[in-house]
């Protein structure tokens, strides 16, 4: 199945990552070739991939927000969550896993998909229902970072139940204060953190699959944060509690 992504930096992660099939190239008439779009037409022309010039409305109707440029490609590529543990062991490194369940808002997902990517998550685990794909939407949010990570589509109730026989723990984020504030949780091992949707958070099953509930303490009179904004306070959290926060610029590169 072929699809159309749009915006520049999703355009460009998703050429410079090469995990899908390319078929054409459409550019704004008129668009300036600058900065980024510079790379994408370099690469375009090392692929020898075709380039069309349309009109901007052209693109207007395969997308809002395309910045003048729209990639056609295959469908996102999934993997598998053996993948996924087979890098983390690759990398020699406890095994680092963000779950979301119910995330339905394509921006959420994407950002938290953005976040993960950053901090080194090395896979995202979606059920295969009541969350969103990753879409050329999703893929726009996350300003392409979802082509350079891995990302699997499971029942989430058997997955975790294979998480959990892998040793890896399993820490959910959660608002109420049955759960435990972030700084008495241990993050610096295997892990598998969960996040649940904007509104009513986890379902009840994956709550309860769950080594322990986590929630993010809060100072000022709101209650919480959305999904997104505490997905990433507790990636980078997490990030931090593996020992990468003392780490030196230099030692921060991919292996």
């Amino acid at each position: 199945m072929k699809e159309w992504l749009y915006g520049r930096n999703a355009v460009y992660e998703t050429m410079r990552a090469r995990k899908r099939h390319f078929f054409r190239l459409r550019l704004a008439q008129g668009v300036e070739e600058k900065g980024t779009l510079i790379e994408i037409m370099r690469m375009a022309s090392d692929f020898k991939l075709p380039v069309e010039r349309v009109p901007r409305t052209s693109l207007e109707a395969l997308a809002k927000g395309h910045q003048g440029v729209a990639l056609e490609t295959s469908s996102y590529p999934y993997s598998d969550l053996a993948d996924i543990l087979a890098l983390a062991a690759r990398r020699n490194e406890p095994a680092y896993l963000l779950i979301l369940d119910v995330i339905q808002d394509p921006q959420n997902l994407g950002t938290l998909i953005r976040t993960a990517e950053g901090v080194g998550v090395h896979g995202v685990l979606l059920p295969f229902r009541h969350t969103a794909s990753i879409t050329p939407a999703v893929v726009n949010a996350s300003s392409g970072a979802c082509e350079h990570l891995l990302v699997t589509q499971v029942n989430l109730a058997q997955a975790i139940q294979q998480l959990k026989e892998e040793n890896i723990w399993i820490v959910g984020l959660e608002a109420g204060l049955e759960a435990q504030s972030l700084q008495k949780v241990r993050l610096d091992g295997p892990l598998a953190l969960v996040i649940g949707g904007e509104g009513g958070g986890m379902r009840a099953l994956v709550r309860k699959s769950c080594d322990v509930l986590m929630r993010l303490p809060m100072r000022g009179k709101v209650e919480s944060l959305n999904a997104a904004v505490a997905g990433s306070v507790a990636l980078y959290f997490a990030w931090q509690g593996r020992g990468f926060g003392n780490q030196s610029i230099d030692d921060l590169t991919n292996p």
